[in-house]
C-alpha cells in the first residue's frame, strides 16, 4: 500500500490518538451567560469569547483543561468560508481555550443553531487526567 500525504493544516492535527483512560464528551457549548441569555447578539467575537469561557468552565468541572482536549468541532452560522475560518482562528489563536484546537479539529458553516441570535457553538472531547 502506497503512503499518502495529508495536506498541511492551520495548526491542528489530522489525527489525535488517545492511548487509554477516560474521555469526557462535552455538550455543545454556546454563547450563553448564567441567566441563559445569548450574549453579543450580532457580534461573533463576543460570542466566541463567551463560548470559550463556557468550554473552560465545563472542562474544569471534570478536572480537565484546554490541553486535555483531543477533538473539537466548531459550528458557525455562516455560508461564507472566510467568516467560518476566521471564527476557528479566533478560537485557536485569541482565546484562553486556544490549545484545545491543536488536536483534531473541524469547523463547519451551518444555517442555524439552537438559540435565537446564536452564531457559534463548540463540541469538545477531552481525555481526563
Amino acid at each position: 500500500m502506497a503512503d499518502t500525504e495529508l495536506h498541511p493544516t492551520g495548526g491542528y492535527e489530522h489525527v489525535t490518538v488517545v492511548e487509554s483512560g477516560r474521555l469526557a464528551m462535552l455538550a455543545g457549548q454556546c454563547p450563553v451567560d448564567a441567566e441563559q441569555q445569548v450574549v453579543g447578539i450580532g457580534d461573533l467575537d463576543v460570542q466566541i469569547d463567551q463560548t470559550a469561557a463556557n468550554c473552560l468552565a465545563a472542562l474544569a468541572s471534570v478536572g480537565a483543561g484546554a490541553d486535555d482536549v483531543v477533538r473539537s468541532v466548531v459550528y458557525v452560522v455562516s455560508a461564507d468560508s472566510a467568516v467560518v475560518g476566521a471564527a476557528w482562528h479566533r478560537f485557536a489563536e485569541q482565546t484562553e481555550l486556544a490549545t484545545a484546537f491543536k488536536a483534531a479539529s473541524t469547523v463547519v458553516g451551518v444555517t442555524a443553531l439552537g438559540y435565537p441570535g446564536q452564531l457559534v457553538e463548540v463540541d469538545l472531547t477531552a481525555r481526563l487526567p
